[in-house]
């Protein structure tokens, strides 16, 4: 009797040791030890325990990676890519200047940036590093500053795993549980039919969030933030991003609410919080005619 009391109560503190398998085990062996628990009551603890801590964990590189890979597939779905290389590693070419600028210069598979051919106007980060431009975003832009300004706000959501948050905490746990378990190597048509549900929904979630929602303000805020830093530490001129922003607002302040500006209200307020950080930092505006001419060559 006393055996199994001890037993439930462990079994209810697992859900307090969440990532500490190891001091369960070392409870159930001096469980063992002292005749308070069965060799089969200890093997049954230390694999909840398992579990619990397994599906705790975060989201390693490589599942982000593959993640980004499915809401990029989701993207493209609706949208096609543009067929201008010329153009594409021009894009790629700033992209990867102000990745390599960021707080996280290296991911799994690296930083890709690729335009959508519409004129709609929307810029997203897929988890792992594939940043998808519109056309119409890029057509918007006045200069190569403003261009890396798009390019770093949206590398600033990856850096911040915005996309990998809009993903449900009990999906998530399900996805990794289901993958640490004894058959994940051998799946049968079930156990692969649920798993690929799963991933399925993990990557409606982070769709809905870039595509049809939009992040919260104060995601945005930071990745403003984080982008005029990744700038000015690649040499652009910070204040591209404002002087974006303020384009976008005067547009959105005319009444357009259709895509972009449905999913990104508040552009206004976004100008204001961006001139302020700049303020605040006392960085002056940089010159860049020499970019000013490359853009030119190039815009879209």
């Amino acid at each position: 009797m006393k055996s199994r009391t001890l037993f439930v109560l462990m079994t209810a503190a697992l859900t307090l040791l969440a990532g500490c398998a190891e001091i369960v085990q070392v409870g159930t062996a001096a469980g063992e030890g002292a005749g308070v628990l069965s060799p089969e009551d200890r093997e049954i603890i230390n694999r909840q325990a398992q579990s619990i801590a397994q599906a705790a964990r975060p989201m390693t590189e490589k599942e982000e990676y593959y993640l980004g890979r499915g809401v990029a597939a989701a993207i493209l779905g609706r949208y096609r890519l543009q067929a201008d290389s010329r153009r594409n590693e021009y894009l790629n070419s700033i992209g990867r200047t102000i990745a390599l600028s960021s707080d996280k210069p290296y991911v799994y598979g690296g930083y890709h940036f690729a335009v959508l051919d519409t004129d709609e106007v929307n810029a997203m980060a897929c988890p792992g590093g594939l940043i998808l431009i519109s056309r119409g975003m890029l057509q918007r832009a006045g200069s190569e500053e403003e261009v890396a300004a798009i390019i770093a706000h949206e590398v600033g959501h990856v850096v911040n795993r915005d996309g990998v948050k809009a993903i449900s905490a009990a999906r998530w746990s399900q996805v990794v549980t289901s993958l640490g378990t004894d058959a994940a190597g051998r799946y049968g048509g079930k156990e692969l039919a649920d798993l690929t549900t799963l991933f399925e929904g993990s990557v409606t979630d982070v769709f809905k969030t870039i595509v049809v929602n939009g992040y919260s303000q104060e995601q945005e805020k930071t990745a403003d933030e984080n982008a005029m830093l990744y700038m000015r530490r690649a040499g652009y001129d910070p204040y591209g991003l404002p002087d974006f922003l303020a384009r976008l607002a005067r547009e959105q302040q005319g009444g357009d609410r259709r895509g972009f500006f449905s999913t990104h209200p508040g552009m206004t307020e976004r100008l204001q919080l961006a001139r302020s950080f700049l303020a605040a930092k006392a960085w002056r505006r940089t010159d860049h005619a020499a970019r000013d001419q490359r853009f030119n060559a190039y815009r879209w």
